[in-house]
């Protein structure tokens, strides 16, 4: 029998709870201030401003689980030498527990940006505290011991929408059957929800929201901040794909003000991969998720700020070099940047089926995670797509699924896909490859979601007609860059943004950069940029790439001033 694997804190407690000896508590003394006190005080509050991580230097604390609903338990007791902290103290985001005094307390209290300033300061101790304050995530989204709460069933196309959305960005959160939690089915009497409200989502200070949108719930747990502060950055990068991750890291490694806007999730389509086998130094292979989570990380510890989620609506470079070019989100928030990179990939391409919109959620997906392979457990399902996406979702939900078609529209994978992909679909006997052939026809309703599907294969074949309820779609991408109309950034005819070589040149005492449009300040890298090679491993490297140019622009400007 199948057993669950062990919990990270089974495995890795002395990780999850260093202990600080005296020496390494005197070489981090200046980076904070010593704060007392008393039996019974909080240190920090679920939801509320963070003050930072609280160092113990004499006492004893506990930290507690506090939900919306109001329930409050232990998670761990800590004393002289241990710390109180998660990533939630290094990027600023309102605390995830309650952390209080038991007796008298003193502690060495770092705010967030002197804690940054430790982990680059103390390589070898910086280590060990970003590993627990990974480490310590892991856990309160293992064991649902933080974040907000939703309410209804499973299955709910919203439930899944905004449990995606939790989950990309790293969030924990815990779900609540109303017809079997007592608690959940008072709170329901109480506000007494129409169908169309759920799911419900509560927030950790308890306010309820009915079917948010992924920025409502993003404000209420804290991970959306809008600041109304008026700031120019050095570099504003508009997606948190795996281009705009490495920009970021190597931009606020080298001491550049950097602000990250994404539309949905860290990690872009990237981050839904289930495993990527082919990007070097993970010879036994990483997710997705795991590999973009460690950069989301990495770029908070040098100091990277960033906006999820938020779309870019329009770009305002009208005032040259002269004055900051200005982001403006779909909201009406606008930001300030000195240079602008553009790594905003590009988004799903979609079936051209009269119906399609009506199954969204409902049986049609665009990534595969362990949220949807749930869904699909001793089912049919369909996958659309040749490429290495379709492959690897093949592979991760052939696990689950009890027949995976896939289906391509030309003669085989082998032009599209890489080899080791194809051996393993090769290797998998529930897997079945239709070469030549397309779905014509969705069938299901509003109220049971997708029931069916029909596809030909061939022109004039006779058509087949299979009980499948989750299609997933891999038809490539398109580039996302209508915003980009008012700043005059040249593209090619399907959208991709020229740059280098293919552009006149920005300036005319010299020749435009490799990731250079013809706008000065404007750069574009990773799958949005033209003739790109849609790879992780390429886009990692054109985000470094791009922060030497993005220096070497600046350090004109400033030489100008």
């Amino acid at each position: 029998m199948a057993t669950d694997p062990p919990k990270v804190t089974e495995t890795r407690r002395p990780q999850i709870y260093p202990v600080l000896t005296a020496v390494e508590l005197k070489r981090i003394d200046h980076f904070g201030t010593r704060r007392r006190y008393g039996d019974g005080d909080f240190l920090a509050r679920t939801g509320q401003e963070s003050p930072g991580m609280s160092v113990m230097l004499s006492g004893k604390i506990v930290i507690l689980r506090h939900d919306g609903l109001g329930h409050i338990s232990p998670i761990v007791e800590m004393g002289p030498g241990e710390f109180a902290a998660e990533l939630a103290e290094l990027s600023g985001q309102p605390a995830m527990v309650d952390v209080r005094a038991i007796g008298d307390v003193e502690t060495l209290l770092i705010p967030p940006d002197g804690l940054r300033a430790l982990m680059v300061a103390e390589a070898e101790l910086g280590e060990r505290l970003m590993r627990a304050l990974i480490l310590r995530r892991v856990y309160l989204i293992e064991s649902n011991a933080a974040g907000p709460i939703l309410v209804g069933e499973l299955t709910l196309p919203d439930m899944i929408r905004l449990q995606g959305f939790l989950t990309r960005n790293g969030q924990p959160y815990s779900v609540i059957d109303p017809e079997r939690d007592p608690d959940a089915a008072q709170m329901i009497a109480r506000l007494s929800p129409d169908p169309e409200d759920y799911p419900l989502a509560v927030c950790p200070d308890g306010t309820v929201l009915r079917n948010p949108s992924e920025q409502e719930l993003a404000l209420c747990i804290g991970l959306l901040d809008q600041s109304d502060e008026l700031r120019v950055y050095d570099i504003a990068i508009v997606g948190a794909g795996p281009a705009g991750l490495s920009t970021a890291v190597y931009a606020a490694s080298e001491g550049l003000q950097v602000l990250v806007v994404e539309t949905r999730a860290f990690g872009g389509q990237a981050g839904a991969s289930n495993r990527i086998e082919n990007y070097l130094g993970f010879p036994t292979g990483i997710t997705g998720q795991a590999l973009t989570a460690r950069a989301f990380v990495q770029a908070q510890k040098f100091g990277a700020q960033f906006v999820i989620p938020l779309t870019v609506a329009r770009l305002d470079c009208s005032g040259g070099l002269e004055k900051p070019m200005s982001l403006e989100t779909d909201d009406g928030w606008r930001v300030q940047a000195r240079t602008v990179v553009i790594a905003s990939g590009a988004r799903y391409r979609k079936l051209a089926l009269p119906n399609l919109e009506q199954f969204q959620n409902r049986g049609i997906w665009y990534w595969a995670s362990p949220i949807e392979a749930k869904l699909c457990t001793s089912a049919e399902v369909v996958i659309v797509g040749g490429g290495n996406s379709a492959g690897q979702a093949a592979v991760f939900l052939a696990a689950h699924a009890a027949k995976v078609w896939i289906l391509v529209r030309g003669k085989g994978l082998a032009e599209t896909m890489s080899r080791y992909l194809i051996d393993r679909i090769e290797a998998a006997p529930n897997i079945e490859v239709l070469s030549e052939t397309e779905i014509v026809e969705l069938i299901g309703s509003e109220q049971e979601g997708l029931q069916r599907v029909r596809w030909r294969t061939k022109p004039g074949d006779a058509d087949t007609v299979r009980p499948v309820r989750h299609v997933f779609l891999f038809l490539g991408a398109a580039p996302a860059t209508e915003w980009l109309t008012d700043c005059g950034i040249d593209v090619d005819r399907t959208g991709f943004i020229r740059t280098g070589t293919d552009v006149e040149a920005p300036c005319p005492d010299r020749p435009p950069t490799a990731h250079e449009t013809n706008v000065q300040g404007v750069f574009a890298v990773g799958d949005v940029r033209y003739c790109s090679v849609k790879r992780v491993g390429a886009a990692i490297g054109e985000g470094a790439n791009v922060v030497a140019e993005v220096h070497g622009l600046l350090e004109r400007l400033n030489a100008a001033e």
